[in-house]
């Protein structure tokens, strides 16, 4: 480990290991840290079709197909009674490969993309834990102490600092940017189980979001490699963590109504342990200063249910190298310069965003609104598949937003 780097980025997640890729193949020396051993697990295996066009960047859209993950070409919602929608075919809508994904063990996945960054020149570090990010008073990041492996400290310069520590977010934790949403602090318990009854077909590796009896939760079935399924369920933090219930029976009891597990598990076995984790959605009120810039879940986290997650870390981890890249190219590594995508990036994710709150509003109906407007089905499809950066994206909310406040409305009058 170097004393010295152009770029230092922290975080060997998605967003992190793009982000090191690229500046690392632009030529600038770039130092990529993780605090944890590789491979390590982590939540977050579904993923949006418009991963398609960063992998293909990073060149490893090959390697997708050789480590064998599931191919993901639909997304299913059920309702609270047990009702199957219609699945979201990606190919339906548009044919061609970039309308196809995959459900992925994150292990796996983000080990790949942590060694694609060493391959194309950055010097990528495990076990290695930053305690502070240098920022003088000037709001300017100068660089990093980090403890290696063996438990020796070091100080390291660098002209840019990418954070790209996730839910950690240290930087924005330390300069105090971040904003809770009140509205969607939510939790999350899953577990994996083998042999869970899948579809068939076309619909084998659908993500299916389900609803539980009473609407408080819901549920997501990913069906990964090896017939092993990832379930879990998501509520308001206060439901799902503080009614007295230990993971495991809260886990059991919101199983035990959602009409869509039941047939799916009857022949499944549960393996390993539960696992638990707050889902809280924020935002931070500035994303980038004089040589810092943030990425991924860094920069925000909205909610689970439309996996966007991935996508958002490699998309945001590309925009932030290109931009870092523009920027030693014209001597300008000034928070405009840095953030020079994010406006953009605000915008296209708020649909999702919106989508989120749509889905959370327990009087409107996903399923009786596009049955009133069929025309918006391609919109529809297009923001689960994640192509929400152009200027019609949002289009569906013209009628949407109409119609939820009408159900608001005739639910109060009842």
């Amino acid at each position: 480990m170097k004393a010295n780097y152009d770029v230092v980025v922290i975080g060997g997640g998605p967003a992190g290991s793009s982000a090191a890729a690229l500046t690392a193949q632009a030529g600038h020396r770039t130092l990529l840290i993780e605090r944890e051993a590789m491979p390590r697990f982590h939540i977050g295996e579904s993923l949006m079709p418009e991963v398609y066009w960063p992998l293909q960047r990073l060149g490893v859209l090959d390697r997708m197909e050789s480590l064998g993950f599931q191919k993901k070409l639909s997304v299913q919602f059920v309702t609270n009674s047990g009702k199957e929608s219609s699945p979201f075919y990606f190919k339906q809508h548009d044919p061609r490969d970039c309308s196809s994904t995959w459900q992925v063990e994150r292990s796996q996945f983000d080990q790949m993309l942590f060694e694609r960054a060493g391959e194309l020149g950055a010097d990528c570090y495990d076990q290695t834990r930053v305690l502070d990010v240098q920022i003088d008073d000037q709001d300017r990041a100068t660089g990093v102490r980090v403890r290696d492996a063996q438990g020796q400290e070091h100080e390291i310069a660098s002209q840019v600092v990418v954070d790209a520590t996730g839910l950690q977010s240290l930087i924005a934790n330390k300069l105090g940017l971040k904003v809770v949403n009140p509205d969607l602090k939510k939790a999350a318990i899953w577990g994996y189980w083998k042999d869970a009854r899948r579809d068939d077909g076309e619909n084998e590796g659908a993500t299916i979001i389900m609803q539980t009896e009473n609407k408080d939760s819901w549920f997501w079935f990913i069906p990964l490699s090896n017939g092993i399924t990832s379930i879990g369920c998501v509520g308001n933090n206060d439901y799902m963590l503080k009614q007295g219930l230990k993971p495991e029976a809260k886990y059991e009891y919101e199983l035990s109504i959602c009409p869509g597990l039941q047939e799916r598990l009857k022949d499944a076995d549960f393996q390993g342990e539960i696992r638990v984790a707050k889902e809280f959605s924020y935002t931070t009120t500035r994303h980038a200063g004089q040589g810092w810039v943030l990425i991924g879940d860094a920069f925000g986290f909205i909610d689970p249910i439309y996996s966007s997650g991935v996508y958002f870390a490699l998309e945001t981890g590309v925009r932030a190298a290109d931009a870092i890249n523009e920027g030693f190219a014209n001597g300008d590594l000034s928070a405009n310069q840095l953030a020079r995508w994010a406006d953009d990036f605000k915008e296209g994710s708020s649909w999702i965003r919106k989508l989120v709150h749509a889905y959370y509003t327990n009087e409107f109906s996903f399923g009786r609104f596009m049955k009133a407007h069929p025309e918006h089905t391609g919109n529809l499809t297009d923001l689960l598949i994640g192509r929400i950066f152009h200027d019609q994206a949002g289009a569906i909310f013209d009628d949407m937003d109409g119609a939820i406040a009408t159900a608001k409305r005739d639910a109060m009058s009842m």
